[in-house]
């Protein structure tokens, strides 16, 4: 098989290219194709199956240890200096800031990776509110143990959701996926499931104590724990966007009639990352409702899912670590904001809204590449 293949060009006609080049300036092996004009989108080899190259670059394996080991002397502060000086109040918003950034992380792998808008991310995080909360009001299963039934229920919904989701994009997406966040908080209030959601009034939930007698109070362990998972979500997440899957659906997010003519099954992988990224919300939810041990129906509301999506583009569409400083103003702003003016409190979130969007246009994960970048020449 020859390295040079037809491939669709950006202006619609079909022609050979030459093999990707990488950053050495040698040739890529064969199968490994680049869009003319896009160069962050490659495909498949010959044989099928996920593409190899998203976009051909050497990798510093030095600076990368050194980046891994930042990450983990991060982690350990974050999880010692809270615990140690923080009173119950900002113990419990830090908690929370750590759910807020796994949902709008499973936010950022739809829409930021993958190119599909949803408005409807609150519904996940209620249906993994609720599933934790059933299970540990109604069934007295242990807190730890409800977090993958609530992720799996979650990745159900999500990939139901997947197949109608195929047939639409856009703001037609984002319209539908809006729906389904009105439309969870009703359902959770019928009658038939109220003797399991406890209906209007909700459910509420005992608050975990702190295993092997450590001594912690309450507060303490329930933030270990969910950074603990949260650490755990975002490594998941950070395999899945620099593996093969990864490349894949950034090669359909940036051209996914090429992507599909070289072999990716489109429809398929569309649809499992609905259900991914569902799963990541969900589990979110499932924190939430732990950390706060109250869940309602109006607790998760439409504005839950604009708060998420504000979060996504706070920090970054395609950002991964940009998610930390979207969860970030979610939980801090509208305090902020409520302490500046209490009579028009959503007057001054407006207006901090707009300027770090003006300051920062592509979120903070793209102000953060760019800097590096400016560094680096």
């Amino acid at each position: 098989m020859q390295n040079e293949r037809a491939q669709p060009e950006t202006g619609g006609a079909v022609g050979v290219r030459e093999p990707v080049q990488a950053a050495s300036g040698h040739a890529a092996p064969a199968g490994d194709v680049a869009l003319a004009g896009a160069p962050t989108a490659t495909f498949p080899d010959v044989n099928g199956g996920l593409p190899s190259v998203i976009q051909p670059e050497t990798t510093d394996r030095g600076s990368l240890g050194r980046g891994v080991w930042l990450i983990v002397a991060a982690v350990l502060i974050a999880a010692a200096v809270p615990t140690a000086f923080f009173n119950g109040y900002h113990l419990f918003q830090l908690t929370m800031m750590v759910v807020y950034a796994v949902a709008i992380l499973g936010l950022a792998l739809l829409t930021g990776f993958n190119g599909q808008i949803s408005l409807g991310h609150g519904a996940f995080f209620a249906i993994g509110a609720y599933t934790t909360a059933i299970l540990m009001a109604n069934w007295d299963v242990p807190y730890w143990a409800t977090l993958v039934p609530s992720a799996v229920v979650c990745g159900i919904v999500g990939f139901l959701l997947g197949f109608p989701a195929l047939r639409l994009a856009g703001h037609y997406l984002a319209l539908t996926t809006f729906s389904l966040s009105v439309v969870i908080p009703q359902l959770l209030k019928y009658n038939l499931v109220s003797d399991w959601t406890g209906g209007v009034q909700g459910l509420v939930l005992d608050k975990p104590d702190a295993p092997f007698g450590l001594p912690l109070s309450g507060d303490q362990w329930i933030y270990l724990f969910t950074l603990g998972v949260g650490v755990v979500a975002f490594v998941l997440a950070w395999n899945i966007v620099h593996g093969r899957v990864g490349r894949a659906i950034m090669a359909i997010r940036d051209h996914s009639l090429a992507a599909e003519a070289m072999g990716i099954n489109v429809s398929l992988l569309k649809t499992r990352m609905f259900a991914v990224s569902a799963m990541f919300t969900g589990l979110a939810g499932a924190l939430s409702a732990i950390a706060v041990q109250f869940v309602a129906p109006d607790s998760f509301g439409i504005f839950l899912s604009i708060f998420l999506f504000v979060g996504l583009v706070v920090g970054g569409v395609a950002s991964i670590g940009g998610t930390i400083v979207g969860a970030l103003f979610v939980e801090f702003v509208p305090n902020l904001a409520d302490s500046v003016s209490k009579a028009a409190p959503g007057a001054v979130y407006g207006a901090l809204l707009i300027a770090v969007m003006f300051l920062m246009p592509e979120g903070a994960g793209g102000l953060v590449m760019a800097l590096w970048r400016r560094l680096r020449r």
